[in-house]
């Protein structure tokens, strides 16, 4: 296992070359929890998360001869970034593989820092296949995103800095996808505050520790917002450690991770994709565990896609009532669109968007189906809404 000198010695190495990300208390994910929420702020790095952590300290430990041969990676998006960031400003030639799902922005940002990059692989475990086949051919160093002990301390070095600047704690939380984060923490988290409660947190369909204490299992796989967790089986060197020093594992599904990350943007007003709000989903999941608690969490990365963030908010949205989706009967005739609009408005509704059916839905040539979308302040609000149109028309929600 790594020591608790493995990481301190990681953070003089990375000192000054990765951002020392601020430590916040937020009232408002608090409030909305019913614990005391402490926030690591790992999606303001440079690379907008913590996986620069331990690439920096790997990269720093290169022989002059294996930086000449240059380095490759695989990687879904953060420690793609990490990789080659570190290596364009050590002068190291990078090459970095990248499963196909990757999200477009990820793969762009990882081009912009100077890399290589390969789009190969259906999934994590192909990619990483082909990536060691091309390091085997080519020579170069394979650096790897969390089964490496320089980048497990490397990334130790994020709970250094939390424990330093977070007042008592009960607990630190953090997501699990090859492990790296978490075991990395978990040795710092000891050696500083041992009376700190661990807990990992996984995502359905990547949920190999979901048996913990107990065997890994193989899980489904898939898609999932949480892409940066996507990660069949976690790494051995994490793997000891996790299971040595953590306390339990919780397994959250996609609809809480979607959840979180609207909470964060709203609530404490940060941009998290789906692995970094992870941490976050399981206090909405498992409330019993959590209430009244200090609890210290990462927001372990905040590289998401425009679209899905925009998508993400939306549904949530939807999920929670505010925003509304009626389906009305009504009768075509001149007039019954703008006598609609007049109620939503005096209701204080907001109109997004109207679908007008006339041929195909209605179940009568003198009938036509209205969809509407509406924005709500509350779901009281919305059930208003919906009860002032039912006094005039067929209105069913969906």
């Amino acid at each position: 296992m790594i020591s608790f000198d493995d990481i301190s010695a990681a953070a003089e190495r990375i000192k000054g070359k990765v951002l020392r990300t601020p430590t916040i208390s937020s009232h408002a994910l608090s409030k909305a929890t019913g614990a005391d929420i402490t926030l690591k702020l790992e999606n303001l790095q440079a690379v907008g998360s913590f996986k620069e952590r331990g690439a920096a300290n790997k990269l720093a430990l290169l022989s002059p001869e294996e930086r000449q041969r240059g380095v490759i990676a695989v990687s879904a998006g953060n420690h793609a970034q990490g990789v080659a960031r570190h290596a364009s400003l050590l002068g190291i030639d990078a090459v970095i593989v990248m499963p196909k799902f990757t999200p477009a922005g990820k793969v762009v940002r990882t081009r912009n820092w100077g890399a290589r990059v390969i789009l190969e692989g259906e999934s994590f475990a192909e990619a990483l296949m082909f990536a060691q086949d091309l390091q085997a051919r080519e020579g170069r160093t394979f650096i790897h995103p969390y089964d490496d002990p320089a980048v497990m301390a490397g990334q130790g070095t994020c709970a250094l800095e939390l424990l330093e600047d977070a007042g008592p704690l009960d607990m630190l939380v953090a997501p699990i996808g090859g492990g790296g984060l978490l075991s990395g923490c978990a040795v710092a988290t000891r050696a500083l505050r041992p009376e700190v409660e661990l807990v990992g947190v996984q995502v359905q369909n990547y949920d190999s520790l979901s048996a913990f204490p107990g065997p890994a299992t193989r899980p489904n796989g898939g898609s999932t917002i949480a892409e940066g967790i996507a990660v069949l089986q976690i790494g051995t060197a994490p793997d000891e450690v996790i299971r040595k020093l953590t306390s339990q594992v919780l397994v959250v599904p996609e609809c809480a991770v979607e959840n979180a990350i609207t909470l964060l943007a709203e609530g404490a007003k940060q941009v998290s994709e789906g692995a970094g709000a992870a941490a976050l989903a399981a206090i909405l999941t498992y409330p019993e565990v959590f209430r009244g608690k200090k609890i210290a969490l990462p927001i372990s990365g905040g590289n998401i896609d425009s679209r899905i963030l925009a998508n993400t908010l939306l549904r949530a949205m939807l999920r929670d009532g505010r925003i509304l989706r009626l389906v009305m009967e009504i009768p075509d005739r001149p007039g019954v669109l703008a006598d609609i609009s007049k109620k939503i408005g005096e209701a204080g509704g907001n109109i997004i968007e109207v679908s007008h059916q006339r041929l195909f839905a209605a179940p009568s040539v003198q009938a036509a189906e209205l969809e509407v979308m509406i924005e709500a302040r509350d779901p009281e609000h919305a059930a208003l809404i919906t009860k002032d149109l039912g006094h005039s028309y067929i209105v069913r929600r969906v």
